[in-house]
C-alpha cells in the first residue's frame, strides 16, 4: 500500500495537517490519479468546520485534476497518463437519478469510512465527498472523471471540477435560462462568478449581481454582469425593477448564507424561480409566501453541482475555454503548495479570493 503525503483534519476547526497516510491501489471501477492541482472549496472549508457533521479523521478536497497513475481491473476507456479531472459526482449508473440523466442525484450511497484511505497505523480515514483530494494521489470511481486536452493547464481544470459546472450549470440546466431572460445572481464568489459566466454564455438580457462588497461587484462586471447592486442597500430588488421593468426570471442564490435566501424572493418576476446552490449551516431556514409564489407562479427549486452530466457537459466547457468565451486563469486568485494549505484556507475564508489552487509536483 503506497504511502502519499495529505493534509488530515484531526478535529473540527482546527487547522489541518500534513502527514503521511496511506492509500490503497485502485479496484474494479476505480481509478488513482497523481494530482497536479486542487482548488480550495467554500464547501471543504465548511465541513472541516463541522458546521455540516461528518466522520474524523478525514481528508477533505474535492476539486482536482492531475494524470491516471494506475487503473482498477473494471476501470476501461482511460489509458496511464492520460490527463482527467475529478469530482465529488459518484455514479452507479443504475438506479432511478442515473437511468434518468441524472447522476448528481444518485441513491447508492458512499461510505467513505471504508475508502481507499487508511492511517499509517490501518486505523480509519475518511475518504470525504468521495474525493480526498487535498493529497498527492487520490482513488477514485471512474465515473468520477473526464478527460481534458494534453495541453491544459492543470490549474484551470481543476476548477471544472466544481466551482465552474456549479455555477455555469445552476443557470444552463437547472433554471434553463433562455436567451433574453434576466437573472440576478446573489454572491460574487468562486460560484457567483461562475452562474454569471453561465448567464452570458445563455444569452441573458441583464445579467445583475448582488454582493456586499462594491469590489466584488466591479470583478462581477469582468465576468459578464451589466449590473451591480450592493446587498446592503434598504432594498436592492426595488432597483432591480427599475432596470428590467419586472424582476428577474431566476434568481441563483450561489452564497450559503441564511440572508441571502431570505432575501432571494423579493427580486423574483412572476413566473420567476429561485435556484439554490450556495449551503447554509444545517439548521439554518428561512421562511416564504407560498401564497404569493403560488399565485404568481413562482418556485424553488435545488441544484447540486450544476446538475452537470460529465460526458455532456465537462467537452463543451473546455471548448468554450479553449475559444476563450469561459473564463478559467481569471478565476485563480492565488497558487500555493500542499504544506501551505492552512494559510490558502484562511485566504479564501476572507472573502477576497475567487478561487486558491494547491498545486502539487509528481
Amino acid at each position: 500500500m503506497p504511502t502519499i503525503q495529505a493534509a488530515v483534519c484531526h478535529r473540527f476547526g482546527a487547522p489541518l495537517t500534513i502527514e503521511p497516510v496511506d492509500l490503497r491501489a485502485p479496484v474494479g471501477r476505480e481509478v488513482e490519479i497523481t494530482l497536479e492541482a486542487v482548488a480550495i472549496c467554500h464547501s471543504d472549508i465548511t465541513y472541516a468546520e463541522g458546521h455540516w457533521g461528518g466522520s474524523l479523521p478525514a481528508v477533505y478536497g474535492h476539486e482536482a485534476a492531475g494524470r491516471i497513475s494506475a487503473l482498477g481491473s473494471l476501470a476501461s476507456g482511460y489509458t496511464i497518463g492520460q490527463p482527467v479531472i475529478a469530482t465529488l459526482i459518484r455514479a452507479c449508473g443504475t438506479c432511478a437519478p442515473c437511468a434518468t440523466g441524472a447522476p448528481v442525484a444518485c441513491s447508492d450511497g458512499y461510505d467513505g469510512d471504508h475508502g481507499p484511505l487508511k492511517t499509517l497505523a490501518g486505523g480509519k480515514l475518511h475518504q470525504a465527498m468521495a474525493c480526498g483530494a487535498f493529497a498527492q494521489k487520490i482513488v477514485v470511481d471512474i465515473s468520477q472523471i473526464a478527460a481534458i486536452p494534453e495541453d491544459m493547464p492543470m490549474d484551470a481544470a481543476c476548477l471544472l471540477s466544481c466551482g465552474v459546472i456549479t455555477g455555469v450549470g445552476a443557470v444552463v440546466n437547472t433554471a434553463r435560462l433562455r436567451p433574453g431572460q434576466d437573472v440576478v445572481v446573489i454572491g460574487a464568489g468562486g460560484v457567483g462568478l461562475n452562474a454569471i459566466q453561465g448567464a452570458r454564455i445563455a444569452g441573458a438580457r441583464r445579467i445583475v449581481a448582488v454582493d456586499m462588497s462594491a469590489e466584488k461587484l466591479a470583478m462581477a462586471a469582468e465576468f459578464g454582469a451589466t449590473d451591480g447592486l450592493l446587498a446592503t442597500d434598504p432594498a436592492p430588488w426595488d432597483a432591480l425593477r427599475t432596470l428590467t421593468g419586472r424582476g428577474a426570471d431566476a434568481v441563483i442564490v450561489t452564497v450559503g448564507v441564511k440572508s441571502a435566501y431570505a432575501s432571494a424572493a423579493h427580486y423574483l418576476a412572476r413566473g420567476g424561480r429561485i435556484v439554490m446552490v450556495g449551503m447554509p449551516p444545517s439548521g439554518h431556514n428561512v421562511e416564504i409566501d407560498p401564497g404569493t409564489m403560488a399565485a404568481w407562479g413562482q418556485g424553488a427549486i435545488g441544484s447540486k453541482m450544476g446538475d452537470v452530466v460529465l460526458a455532456r457537459d465537462i467537452p463543451w466547457m473546455v471548448d468554450l475555454y479553449r475559444q476563450g468565451r469561459l473564463k478559467l486563469d481569471e478565476l485563480i486568485s492565488g497558487r500555493w503548495p500542499l504544506s501551505r494549505i492552512n494559510e490558502a484556507i484562511a485566504d479564501t475564508k476572507s472573502g477576497a479570493a475567487r478561487r486558491n489552487v494547491i498545486v502539487l509536483k509528481a
